[in-house]
């Protein structure tokens, strides 16, 4: 069945949770701060990270998912942010969006083809600070096509956990145009415009936690 048929976008509706909203400001606790220097090597924790997209569907509404299945590591440098770096490795075929036919055609060679290309990765150029903004520059490959993408990043904030571990926090979104990467799939309607949009939202919320 495919992507965006429509008996399966009627079963996307009554299945999917509601999809996520972006949050209104103020609408969380402060963040706290636990280090005066979130410089160090850090691994990403996955299981309290998001890697997101999101894409217009019909033209008239925002589909949404993420891939549940990735790994990371950072080097901060607060003092020469140009020796930071990020890695990011994510398995394609763990794309969720809340409907198992929407996820294998994703994972299909109208999409990713994650038979032949089951990874993504993101590799850093070039890292830039401003106060609590980080500006990473870096070449995300995807089916085998390197294009650059810079990602601004916020700082918000670190902590110590529970388990005694050391936190820091960073959020950040790009917008792509998915037929850089030869993601070309797509179908006309009849009112005109396409099915699913061309440019893409990529959002990250990252908990990395520092190496002892």
């Amino acid at each position: 069945m495919g992507i965006f048929n429509r008996s399966e976008s009627r079963t996307a509706t009554s299945t999917a949770p509601a999809p996520a909203t972006a949050a209104p400001a103020g609408a969380f606790d402060a963040g706290t701060t636990a280090l005066a220097d979130v410089s160090g090597q850090y691994t990403i924790d996955a299981s309290h990270s998001h890697v997101g997209f999101s894409a217009r569907h019909a033209m008239v509404t925002t589909v949404r998912g993420a891939f549940k299945d990735f790994e990371g590591t950072a080097t901060v440098d607060t003092a020469n942010p140009a020796a930071s770096s990020v890695q990011l490795t994510i398995q394609v075929a763990s794309v969720d969006t809340g409907s198992a036919d929407r996820d294998g055609h994703l994972a299909s060679a109208d999409f990713f083809d994650a038979a032949t290309y089951p990874t993504i990765t993101f590799r850093s150029t070039d890292v830039q600070r401003d106060g609590s903004e980080w500006t990473v520059t870096g070449d995300l490959t995807i089916k085998d096509v390197t294009k650059p993408v810079t990602v601004v990043f916020e700082e918000t904030g670190s902590a110590t956990d529970p388990f005694g571990n050391t936190r820091v926090g960073f959020e950040g979104e790009v917008v792509v145009n998915r037929k850089d990467w030869g993601l070309t799939w797509n179908a006309a309607l009849e009112t005109g415009g396409v099915l699913v949009s061309e440019k893409v939202k990529l959002g990250f919320d990252v908990s990395a936690i520092r190496s002892a």
